[in-house]
């Protein structure tokens, strides 16, 4: 009986060891299949890399040390991001001949034709070389002051004022106006034909060399830029208007730019600012 017994214990503790090792193998499988959620869940976008749009910056435009008088507008054409800095009305000078042409082409165009041989001369002569006779005979091929404005209303211009008597050049505009008119010459949106925009587009590709500064000085290659600048000394004071709008290429990225400054003590003053603003403009936007 004791041998017996001695077998039907050993029995009993295989059968539940058998039992027990089940047990055991049927709850690893149980987790295995119900293996956490958290180990397969996406990561959540926040944690992608993913940053919300950088802000314009206006730092290195409150840096600029100068005592004259500044405004700049640009906008970045792929996003769409604007920045605009300082206020108030400037004098254009030469920078209206944009408007001109812009407005001679408006006029070709709603009158169903091209401009003729002799009006392209001029707007070469006015744009790349910024010949002022030129401006004048196309400003009274467009309507003069009246004309200049009615155009102006079409695209918008609401803040610029024509010059009175003749006198293009002292036309009041604001940097938020030029970017407007920018927005007209290099935009899909515009009041020109595709046609119209490329033939300014190409003539403000090609200004001489002494035109060629401020806005471009932002660009990559400032030999790319499509540009148009004016200047003029004020007879009261001695001081000088210096201009500067167009279209660059920077960092991979097509901006619209208008710098705008009076009150420089010298014509070589001027350009350095408008140089130093553009850039600042571009780098605030980057």
């Amino acid at each position: 009986m004791a041998k017996s017994s001695a077998y039907w214990l050993v029995g009993l503790l295989v059968s539940a060891l058998v039992v027990v090792a089940g047990l055991t193998l049927a709850s690893q499988d149980s987790s295995a299949a119900t293996a956490p959620a958290a180990t397969t869940t996406a990561t959540p976008a926040a944690t992608t890399g993913t940053t919300e749009p950088v802000e314009p910056s206006t730092a290195a435009l409150e840096a600029i040390a100068t005592d004259a008088s500044f405004s700049v507008a640009a906008v970045e054409v792929g996003t769409g991001e604007t920045l605009t800095y300082g206020d108030g009305s400037f004098d254009t000078a030469s920078i209206v001949k944009v408007d001109i042409l812009a407005a001679l082409l408006h006029r070709a165009e709603q009158d169903g034709r091209t401009l003729t041989a002799s009006e392209q001369r001029l707007a070469t002569a006015m744009i790349e070389r910024s010949d002022n006779d030129a401006a004048t005979t196309l400003f009274h091929a467009v309507g003069g002051k009246a004309g200049l404005e009615a155009f102006n209303d079409v695209i918008g211009l609401t803040d610029t004022v024509i010059g009175s008597n003749g006198y293009w050049g002292l036309t009041q505009t604001t940097a938020t106006d030029q970017l407007k008119l920018l927005r007209v010459v290099f935009g899909a949106d515009s009041a020109l034909s595709a046609d119209s925009r490329a033939y300014v587009r190409g003539l403000m590709s090609n200004v001489v060399d002494e035109q060629n500064f401020g806005v471009s000085a932002a660009a990559d290659d400032a030999d790319d830029a499509a540009l148009k600048v004016g200047y003029l000394q004020r007879s009261a004071t001695g001081l000088w208007d210096v201009t500067s709008i167009g279209e660059i290429e920077a960092g991979g990225h097509t901006y619209l730019v208008a710098v705008l400054s009076d009150g420089n003590v010298s014509f070589d003053s001027g350009v350095a600012l408008v140089d130093q603003v553009a850039q600042a403009a571009v780098a605030g936007l980057s």
